[in-house]
C-alpha cells in the first residue's frame, strides 16, 4: 500500500494530501479531547498506534511503485472511532517514511487517505452495522479489521489507476491490472490480519474490560437493553 516517494505525479500527491488534511486535523482534536478527559486511556491508544506500526512494517513486493502488508488500523479504529485513527495512522506513515524508507514524504497524502482514512472508516462501519443486527463481537472485529485492511487496497488502486490510466483502456483498465495484482497477496493477508485482530482483541477483553466497557466495545446490561430497544 505504501505508495514509493516520488512515484505519484506532483499534482496527484499535492491532492490528496489536501484532502486527508481536514480528516487529520478533526483527528488530532478528537484525540486532544480523548486524552485530556480520559487520561487512563492513554496506554490503549499508544498499543494500537503500535499495533498500527508493527503490522504496517511487514512489506511484502506487490504493483511497482507500492506494495503489499497488513494495515493494523481495524483495531484502533474499533476501540477509538475513525478520527482518532487518522492521527495514529498518519504518525505511524510519517516515522515509516522517515525510518523505514516505506512509502515516503511526497505520497504521504496519498497513504494516509488510503490507509489511516478509507481503511478505519470502512472497517468501522462494517463493524457497527453487524453490531447493529447483533453478530457476536469477535466476529464484528473480524470482518472490520478485514475490511479495513482491504478497502485500504481498492483506494490505493484507485489512486495509482488515476495517476497511470491505461494506454489503450484509460482508468477502468488500470484499475482492474492494478486491483488484481494487489489481490493475489492482500486478500490472504486480509484474512490474516483479521484474526489476528480477534486474538488481540481477545486478550483486550480478558485485561481491559472496564475500559472496553467505557469505550463502548462491550456493553453493559443497561447498554444491550438499550440496543435491543434500537432494534425493535
Amino acid at each position: 500500500m505504501h505508495i514509493a516517494e516520488g512515484f505519484l505525479p506532483p499534482a496527484h500527491a499535492i491532492a490528496w494530501g489536501v484532502a486527508s488534511a481536514p480528516f487529520v486535523v478533526h483527528g488530532v482534536r478528537s484525540l486532544t479531547r480523548e486524552v485530556r478527559e480520559h487520561p487512563e486511556s492513554t496506554l490503549l491508544l499508544g498499543a494500537s498506534g503500535a499495533f498500527t506500526f508493527v503490522l504496517s512494517a511487514l512489506k511484502l513486493p506487490s504493483v511497482t511503485g507500492s506494495c503489499s502488508h497488513p494495515t493494523g488500523t481495524g483495531l484502533g479504529a474499533i476501540l477509538f472511532r475513525p478520527p482518532i485513527m487518522a492521527v495514529l495512522g498518519t504518525i505511524t506513515l510519517l516515522f515509516q517514511a522517515l525510518l523505514l524508507a516505506h512509502g515516503g514524504l511526497t505520497t504521504l497524502g496519498a497513504n494516509v487517505f488510503s490507509m489511516a482514512i478509507v481503511g478505519p472508516w470502512a472497517g468501522y462501519g462494517v463493524y457497527r452495522l453487524l453490531r447493529r443486527w447483533d453478530v457476536p463481537l469477535m466476529v464484528t472485529v473480524f470482518f472490520g479489521a478485514f475490511v479495513a485492511d482491504l478497502s485500504t487496497y481498492c483506494v490505493t488502486s484507485v489512486q495509482l489507476a488515476l495517476a497511470f490510466p491505461d494506454p489503450s483502456s484509460g482508468f477502468l483498465g488500470a484499475l482492474g491490472k492494478f486491483g488484481s495484482i494487489f489481490a493475489v497477496t492482500q486478500i490472504p493477508l486480509a484474512v490474516s490480519e483479521g484474526l489476528l485482530t480477534v486474538i488481540v482483541m481477545r486478550l483486550l477483553v480478558q485485561s481491559s474490560k472496564g475500559e472496553l466497557t467505557r469505550l463502548g466495545v462491550l456493553l453493559t446490561r443497561s447498554g444491550e437493553r438499550k440496543q435491543e430497544a434500537v432494534a425493535r
